[in-house]
């Protein structure tokens, strides 16, 4: 009889399972030095997307995020777990931005001004490319009060449910659904030339997919 083998042979296993967002959380409470450069990595792309779409500005948007990833390293004790940790990151990089644009008192323009400034420039050329549909959007949006600007990065350009949007900026489903209908209210007459172009649905719904679901 053959002896025994001195270890037993390798028994294939699956791949272990990646560890969730709210496990490197309080592994990050619980002193790991790398749990939270793992949360940064995987949602960095999201929340720059966010705060580029809600600022307008790079330089803005690059340090509210780094104001927000400071701001979440420091107060990682207090996510609850009520929502999810993307929900949380989400409404910390909001309100950064929302920080910034109250610092600065950007003065959002009046309904009367932009159906004033809708009448009085020359019509504007058809333009190809989304990349100019997308500029020009996000030109209209710095026109909205901080509020309805936020609601309408969340819901028409990242493409959330009202009910997630809700979450991120902790408000009534309603109040998100006014502030759209308001924002959306707002830009109609400077938008008004991009109403029939496939170009607009693109960038604010495909775009917003992409950079939702990761």
């Amino acid at each position: 009889m053959n002896p025994p083998p001195d270890s037993p042979p390798a028994v294939p296993h699956a791949a272990r399972p990646a560890v969730s967002d709210a496990d490197l959380l309080t592994s990050h409470i619980g002193g790991d030095p790398h749990a939270f450069s793992e949360i940064v990595r995987r949602h960095r792309d999201r929340m720059w997307a966010v705060a580029l779409r809600t600022l307008g500005d790079p330089d803005e948007a690059a340090d509210a995020v780094q104001d927000a990833f400071v701001s979440a390293y420091r107060k990682a004790d207090s996510f609850r777990g009520e929502a999810a940790v993307t929900t949380w990151l989400h409404r910390i990089v909001v309100n950064a931005c929302l920080d910034r644009m109250r610092r600065k008192s950007i003065r959002p323009v009046a309904d009367d001004e932009l159906v004033e400034a809708a009448e009085r420039d020359t019509p504007i050329p058809d333009q190809t490319g989304e990349r100019d549909v997308s500029m020009e959007v996000s030109a209209a949006l710095k026109l909205l009060p901080a509020d309805q600007r936020a609601a309408l990065v969340l819901v028409d350009m990242m493409g959330y449910s009202v009910e997630d949007a809700a979450q991120v900026l902790n408000v009534p489903t309603g109040t998100v659904k006014s502030r759209c209908a308001r924002g959306r209210a707002k830009l109609a007459p400077i938008l008004s030339h991009l109403r029939n172009r496939s170009d607009l649905t693109r960038v604010s719904s495909a775009k917003g997919a992409e950079l939702r679901d990761g």
